[in-house]
């Protein structure tokens, strides 16, 4: 698996971005929001129980995640087609503004994120720098949603490049060397 320190392979995926007929999907790439932060995160499959309820926080919070000149990503191996019909049909997906990439699974194999048995994306979040560079990455078991709370405040503790200590939160002081 990539991790802290890598840098994000480029990457050019089918995405489901909208409910509005003709402009349901579009291809993002790792230029689409060049010069920002990206979280990007990954859930295991469509039509789930624990998945809806990390996309929508992801989505909630995606203002949040804005004012620091950051974009939310998500995506699975399910392909676009699966991500829009499940957008229909899931009353807590249908107004999402994050895209739900498809995670090639060329893309899943660079990032080392496909689950070697369910051959499906881990829960993986990772956040990356505004030069490409994984600056965070987490995993949860494929039963545990992850909080998205704390990915923003990894973010915005990454964001102060000052040592943060356990439990920083925005506003407390952070450590100084001797």
């Amino acid at each position: 698996m990539l991790t802290v320190g890598d840098k994000l392979p480029a990457f050019d995926l089918a995405a489901c971005v909208s409910l509005e007929k003709g402009q349901e999907f579009k291809r993002i790439t790792n230029q689409t929001n060049k010069g920002k932060w990206l979280v990007l995160f990954f859930w295991p499959k469509d039509f789930t129980f624990v998945c809806p309820t990390e996309i929508a926080a992801f989505d909630r919070a995606a203002p949040q995640f804005g004012e620091r000149d950051a974009v939310v990503i998500g995506g699975s191996t399910d392909n676009e087609f699966s991500h829009l019909a499940w957008r229909q049909a899931h009353a807590d997906l249908k107004g999402l503004r994050i895209p739900m990439i498809h995670v090639s699974p060329k893309f899943a194999a660079e990032l080392g994120i496909l689950h070697a048995q369910a051959q499906v994306a881990l829960r993986a979040t990772f956040i990356v720098d505004p030069e490409g560079v994984i600056r965070f990455v987490s995993v949860n078991d494929l039963s545990v949603g992850r909080n998205v709370d704390e990915v923003l405040r990894t973010l915005d503790a990454l964001q102060t490049d000052e040592l943060c200590p356990c439990n920083w939160k925005p506003g407390e002081k952070t450590l100084q060397p001797a």
